[in-house]
This record gives structure tokens, sequence and C-alpha cells, in this order.
């Protein structure tokens, strides 16, 4: 059984969730506006890359309503963001470079492992699996969002650590669970190692090995 939670976290859970929908939210728009896309084009990125991870977390997890269903204010929430960061980057002329793209999808895929195996782990999930959920929750968004947009998948051919960052953050937080940290430790320690990872590694070119023929 899961031991019992303070009353606060589920509001801490709220903020992670709200901020990470909103983080790959903007990556989805400016994947979109890489690829030239019409304004429901963007939309529907938006959209894909915000609530793909959760939506497969929750129907794994067999959460009913998913989160964005139970919650209608981030449908519109993120509709009116995809519209705004459209409207700002046309008028500042903000060109949609991948290097602008890495500060969003970072970001969220911290938040979104973080709150992931948290989930996950609350419910009495087995540590591996968890951190499992974790991965998926941080990846399937922009997985979704990449074949929308008809490129392969940033997480399958991005040879720098992608969803092994998430993963290591995920192993944070049941390390610190395993330790009777305090409850907000373990989600804010999956988000840090995650994020901190994922720069490092593009910081400094880290390559996982590729297939050669």
């Amino acid at each position: 059984m899961p031991l019992a939670e303070p009353s606060w976290l589920p509001s801490l859970r709220l903020a992670i969730e709200i901020a990470a929908t909103a983080a790959f939210a903007l990556s989805g728009v400016l994947v979109a506006a890489r690829k030239r896309l019409d304004a429901v084009g963007v939309c529907v990125a938006a959209f894909l890359t915000a609530f793909g991870g959760g939506t497969l977390r929750d129907l794994l997890l067999d959460h009913r309503p998913f989160f964005w269903m139970a919650q209608v204010d981030y449908v519109w929430g993120i509709m009116a963001l995809s519209v705004a960061a459209m409207l700002f980057m046309r008028a500042r002329h903000i060109a949609p470079t991948e290097r602008l793209m890495r500060w969003p999808d970072t970001l969220g895929l911290g938040l979104f492992a973080a709150i992931g195996t948290d989930l996950a782990m609350a419910q009495g999930t087995p540590a591996l699996l968890a951190v499992c959920l974790g991965v998926t929750t941080a990846v399937a968004g922009g997985v979704l969002r990449d074949v929308v947009c008809n490129d392969i998948p940033q997480a399958l051919h991005d040879h720098r650590p992608y969803a092994l960052c998430a993963f290591a953050g995920g192993w944070a937080d049941v390390g610190l669970r395993q330790l009777d940290a305090p409850a907000w430790m373990p989600l804010v320690a999956c988000l840090l190692v995650t994020v901190s990872l994922r720069f490092i590694a593009l910081r400094w070119n880290w390559q996982l090995p590729a297939w050669k023929l």
C-alpha cells in the first residue's frame, strides 16, 4: 500500500505538471514553426507534445479521467500559449532554431520525468516500472511531436543522451525514497538530475554508441 502523503504534495505535483505541460507545448510550437506548419498544425504539435506523455502515463496507471480532461483549463491554457508564442515570435522576428528549442524541451523532460516517476511511486508501482513510467511521461509527447512533423523522433536518433537522462533522474527519486528523504526531495532531485545531465550532454556533446554497418 502507498504511504500516506503530506497534504501539500498534490499542490506541488500540480505546479510541476503545469510547468511541464507549458514547457513541452513551447517546444512543440518551435518545432512546428521550424517545419513551417500553419496555425492549426502548430497548435496540434503543441497539444501532442504537451499532453502525449501524461496521457500515456495515466492510461498505464489506469487514472481516469486523464489529467488534461480533469482540468479543462489545461486545454485553454495550451491553446492560448500556442497562439501567444506564434504572435510573439512573428512580431519579434525570432527564428525557431534548434538551440532555442533545447531550453523548453530539456526543462519539460525533467519536469515530466519527475512527476511521472513520483505519481507511479505514490501508487505503489515497483521501482523499475515507476522509473520507466517517468521516462515514458517525459519522452512520449516529443515522439508524437516529431512523428507529426515528419521527423525521426529525437529520443531515438539524437545520439546525445535524452531518455537516459530521465532514467537516471528517476533512480535519484527512488534512491531518496529509500533513504526516507522529505517528500519534496525526490521530486526535485529527479528534476535537477534529469535537466543537469541533459544540458551537460548538450554542452559537452556526449554521444551514445550508434549502430554501424
